[in-house]
């Protein structure tokens, strides 16, 4: 295709198609486009409360039906004896966290992040573990194997501070069952200052008369429902669901519908590995230290609930020994430095979609860039600034070329309308024209080429990266990662590709003339669904696209 113009019509278009599929596939999982509404949850807190394959009224400890893990056969326990409990909800404060404990197995049973508001100028923090008529999400702990305490079983609250004391750096928060099965266990909660990550010690004291041989199980249960999203259509939604990773088979997301249909293949039995509940911005995970053996599981647990976990063999417990396993806890936002000094691959549960090579040195170029500027917009700014000054020279030839083609538009005008009749000779005479000037039809395409990759890859880091959640740039923009509200920035970047469009030779076709000044349009309606941020760093490009392009043609006298 000789005209550049059509050219650049068809990648913007391409582009289009390519970057709205994409964002189907990932918000609806091959369902429906358009607002999809969330199921609503039909499980009651007891049901949530129960592990994989049991059910029982309220009053009544569970049987503890071992959780199928990676495949193994389960290992049916003991019904326990029937008993009134009464379930206590302990809170506990940290300078981050809000953590609720439940009594009924010492369970995490939910937790507020109070450095993140619900919503811009909110004043009640993110809830992200919850247990209430819409959101079922809770992390539990317990022994299988024999008739022992699992997260069902009623635990005593050892006395202790319940808020982290100005100048403490930790609190423990303790709880302990009774004897069970010959077994007593005690769980241990160490919340630190500052520290999303929880550490929790199961201490498993044999007190019974023979040897036993228990299995420590963590895991997160889940309802099924899908996050609302934040834009039309769909735009900031990103994966919701459990993870897995071991260092064999590497970061595995898997979708509630493949654990419905029995789909899923966890990784084989190993030393290493974590379990994950991802959402957008925020995650939970369990995280086990190295060379301790762990079975991963995923498994449905109740009407639209849904457990992923990890099972801990352990060996013979002899009469009076007390047996240690620590693990942590993650309950929080998805910050990579962070997520990377808890576990390998524990970052990965942040979502950069398809183009991560890319999106991983671009977070980090623009991380470095608000350490220095303070501000995530001015940081973006910058960062168009570097990579225009990365690409001058790949860019200015391309603008050149596209002078060039301004400049000899009136003759390939006139030789369109002399050999009009005689479409194979205009071709030869065109490409003669090309040839004597020196000029590529398809040399002004290269910075579109160049600039989609790098365009989606910010877009998902604009979309996955907590920092710019409610991050402020100037004025009217208080929130990057959500559209602008008032349209300013869609509006300036629309006039600013119409400028584009301007500056470019117009094509001698007067149907391709028409259509290189609507696709602009039709392609400027996108950005007014996407975040802020993405349209400041498509705004900043094309101003500093059209002062180049403008000094190149006022150089070569087409301007």
């Amino acid at each position: 295709m000789n005209d550049i113009r059509r050219t650049i019509l068809w990648v913007i278009f391409c582009f289009s198609l390519i970057l709205l599929w994409d964002q189907w596939q990932v918000h609806n999982g091959r369902k429906a486009t358009f607002f999809p509404r969330a199921e609503d949850v039909t499980a009651t807190a007891n049901a949530a409360a129960t592990p994989a394959g049991a059910t029982t009224p309220a009053t009544v400890p569970p049987s503890t039906d071992t959780p199928a893990a990676g495949g193994a056969a389960s290992v049916p326990g003991q019904q326990q004896p029937a008993a009134e409990v009464r379930r206590e909800q302990v809170e506990v404060n940290t300078d981050v966290l809000r953590v609720t404990f439940d009594t009924e197995g010492g369970s995490v049973a939910r937790t507020a992040l109070l450095h993140y508001s619900d919503q811009l100028g909110g004043s009640e923090p993110v809830v992200l573990l919850d247990e209430n008529a819409h959101r079922v999400y809770q992390a539990q702990t317990g022994l299988i194997g024999g008739n022992f305490p699992t997260h069902k079983t009623p635990m005593a609250l050892v006395a202790g501070p319940h808020t982290l004391a100005e100048g403490q750096n930790e609190l423990k928060v303790t709880f302990e069952s009774a004897d069970l099965g010959g077994l007593k266990l005690r769980k241990i909660y160490t919340l630190r200052r500052g520290d999303y990550a929880i550490g929790v010690r199961h201490e498993i004291v044999n007190t019974g008369s023979t040897a036993v041989s228990p299995q420590l199980y963590l895991q997160i249960v889940r309802d099924g429902n899908a996050l609302p999203s934040t834009t039309p259509f769909g735009f900031a939604a990103t994966f919701t669901g459990p993870a897995v990773y071991d260092a064999e088979t590497k970061f595995k997301k898997i979708e509630f519908k493949d654990i419905e249909a029995g789909k899923v293949q966890t990784p084989a039995p190993a030393n290493d590995g974590f379990v994950a509940m991802v959402q957008h911005y925020f995650a939970s995970a369990w995280i086990l230290g190295d060379n301790v053996r762990r079975d991963f599981f995923t498994r449905k647990v109740g009407t639209n609930l849904y457990a992923v976990g990890m099972i801990a063999p352990l060996d013979a417990l002899q009469l009076g020994e007390t047996r240690a396993i620590d693990a942590t806890f993650f309950t929080g936002p998805q910050l990579e430095k962070t997520l990377e000094s808890l576990a390998p691959g524990l970052e990965l549960v942040k979502d950069y979609g398809w183009l991560t090579i890319l999106a991983k040195p671009l977070y980090w170029l623009v991380d470095k860039l608000h350490s220095i500027l303070g501000n995530w917009g001015w940081a973006i700014v910058a960062l168009v600034v570097l990579l225009k000054a990365a690409f001058f020279w790949l860019n200015a030839k391309a603008y050149s070329s596209m002078a060039k083609m301004k400049a000899i538009n009136p003759r390939v005008q006139e030789l369109r309308e002399r050999l009009k009749d005689k479409p194979q000779q205009m071709q030869q005479e065109m490409m003669r024209i090309y040839k004597e000037e020196k000029v590529n039809p398809l040399g002004g395409c290269l910075p579109i080429v160049i600039q989609i990759p790098v365009f989606i890859a910010l877009y998902w880091v604009l979309l996955s990266s907590v920092e710019f959640r409610q991050a402020p740039w100037i004025l009217w923009i208080h929130d990057l990662s959500v559209p602008d509200p008032f349209y300013i920035l869609p509006l300036l970047m629309t006039g600013s590709t119409l400028l584009q469009t301007w500056l470019n030779p117009t094509p001698p076709d007067p149907m391709q003339a028409r259509l290189m000044w609507i696709m602009p349009l039709v392609f400027s309606v996108m950005f007014f669904f996407f975040p802020a941020g993405l349209v400041l760093y498509w705004l900043t490009n094309n101003i500093l696209s059209i002062a180049q392009q403008w000094v190149i043609n006022k150089r070569l006298g087409v301007a």
